[in-house]
């Protein structure tokens, strides 16, 4: 495949650089580029469902990027000169709302693009695909972009008609719909509660208008709802700290019963409780866990490899589940559930420590409002039966002593391999090392288990899911541990001449 298009692999989506502004970040999502993409996804759908091209009914959005405009041109040109039945421009838009386009019964269209690079900076840009069948595997944008390849660029075609659609009115009225049925407090489940939003300046400041106020709340002290693509506040991601500070304050300030916080494309989400204290990463995780194992007791809950010992403790022993640790990136973890329900395990919930997450009762779509919504149901009726809020579901959540996140990175082009020989030196090294141990059913990397003696903990060195990088996630149950952890696994990882080790005291 011409280099061209093959960079812009990016895992199950598309990513690149679509504007100047950044040094050393040259633009390689050109429209030329993007015409190809929207081209071929036309082509790649159309021999999917075994239909001509002019038989698909096809429908993009964007969130608030300052590029989205001139990208979603280039795609509607490409869907154009594929032929395609029908275009829609859904305008703003969440990524959620995009699959959706595919299921609605008033939209029913055969595939959608959503144009997105989630929480990364203002130049970046991207495109995610989805059938109704859910969002694209890796092998189906490689196949996308191989296609794009071939075609090749071409000049700019005249598109004969769009048609502008409402799909966040449909979108944000199902959600309103979902929390009325699930809080059972009639039309206004959320009177009486002060729920502050913080959209980061990106697609999801609609829950407030469309979602909030319709069900009564009081959104007293919402912030950066408007959308602007140059993120002037903080970078709209539910895991950055300064954008988690934002929301905590707006929670303090306004004496709020719950914040949440959503990431650019609304795919993900955070949540701060009314006593300021964060729910992210695993605080998120197990919340979630406790509202679906009270609908689905023995639920199996997959999560991403980095999650705490603590969490595990807490859906096993506390919530009588079944926690799954598997590999990170979102798309990993729900085929995981996925694959353990078709052999007949039951799992309602996969989720990332990123915020990432999604349900079994939802098309296991990666939806941070939908996960929102589960969060306000269990609101609405713990304040109807005065019982406080959502944070007495987590209460006494075991919490690591300490958690360090390092990454190494590898110098040689051959990263892949390289990676590979160094974990199975590690896995080596791991079997000399008193106190340590290989920890069982593990899914990525080499995650060992430390004991009390030699830094009470674990960690997990993998390889990047895209990059030549080496992640190591250490998590210790007491004060200095994880220092012991990281002395170890720096004697280790100094050994390899290949990789630009960061500073682990």
């Amino acid at each position: 495949m011409d280099q061209r298009w093959s960079v812009l692999q990016n895992g199950s989506d598309v990513r690149g650089v679509a504007l100047d502004g950044v040094a050393g970040e040259p633009v390689n999502l050109t429209p030329e580029i993007v015409r190809s993409i929207g081209f071929a996804f036309a082509q790649w759908l159309a021999e999917k469902k075994g239909v001509p091209a002019s038989g698909l009914k096809i429908a993009v959005g964007h969130d608030s990027r300052l590029s989205a405009d001139l990208i979603k041109t280039a795609v509607f040109q490409g869907l154009e000169k594929a032929g395609c039945a029908e275009i829609a421009d859904s305008g703003l838009s969440s990524t959620p709302a995009m699959f959706m386009a595919t299921v609605f019964e008033n939209h029913a269209y055969d595939g959608s693009v959503m144009l997105t690079a989630s929480h990364l900076p203002f130049n970046r840009n991207g495109l995610k695909f989805f059938t109704r069948d859910g969002g694209l595997e890796k092998g189906d944008i490689k196949k996308i972009l191989t296609m794009a390849a071939e075609t090749g660029v071409f000049d700019a075609v005249a598109v004969s008609g769009v048609r502008k659609i409402n799909l966040m009115d449909d979108y944000a009225a199902s959600l309103a719909a979902a929390i009325r049925k699930g809080a059972g407090q009639g039309d206004r489940p959320l009177a009486g509660l002060n729920i502050v939003v913080d959209a980061g300046n990106g697609a999801g400041g609609y829950f407030v208008n469309q979602v909030l106020k319709p069900l009564g709340a009081d959104t007293t002290g919402s912030q950066f709802l408007d959308p602007d693509g140059r993120f002037p506040n903080h970078i709209p991601n539910p895991e950055d700290a300064e954008a988690m500070k934002a929301i905590i304050a707006a929670v303090r300030n306004n004496n709020a019963d719950l914040g949440i916080i959503f990431d650019t494309d609304v795919d993900r989400a955070g949540a701060v409780d009314k006593n300021g204290n964060p729910i992210n990463r695993n605080r998120f995780i197990a919340l979630m866990a406790s509202i679906v194992l009270e609908e689905h007791p023995g639920s199996v809950i997959v999560t991403d490899s980095v999650t705490s010992t603590g969490l595990k403790q807490w859906i096993e022993g506390k919530l009588g589940g079944v926690h799954h640790r598997f590999k990170r990136g979102y798309k990993n973890v729900i085929n995981e559930s996925i694959r353990l329900n078709r052999a007949g395990k039951e799992s309602w919930l996969a989720m990332e420590t990123s915020g990432h997450g999604a349900l079994r009762e939802n098309y296991f779509l990666d939806d941070g409002a939908y996960q929102i919504a589960k969060i306000l149901i269990k609101t609405a009726q713990l304040h109807a039966a005065g019982k406080g809020g959502v944070d007495g579901l987590v209460a006494g959540l075991p919490e690591p002593a300490e958690a360090k996140e390092y990454r190494a990175k590898i110098k040689t082009a051959d990263f892949g391999p390289y990676g590979d020989e160094l974990l199975k030196q590690f896995e080596q090294f791991v079997a000399n090392e008193p106190g340590w141990s290989i920890t069982p059913n593990n899914f990525e990397g080499v995650h060992v288990t430390v004991d009390p003696a030699h830094g009470n903990g674990w960690a997990l060195l993998r390889k990047s899911l895209h990059d030549p990088v080496l992640p190591l996630n250490i998590e210790s149950e007491e004060p200095g541990g994880a220092a012991k952890i990281a002395a170890r696994m720096q004697a280790f990882l100094s050994q390899f001449n290949q990789l630009d080790l960061p500073k682990m005291n």
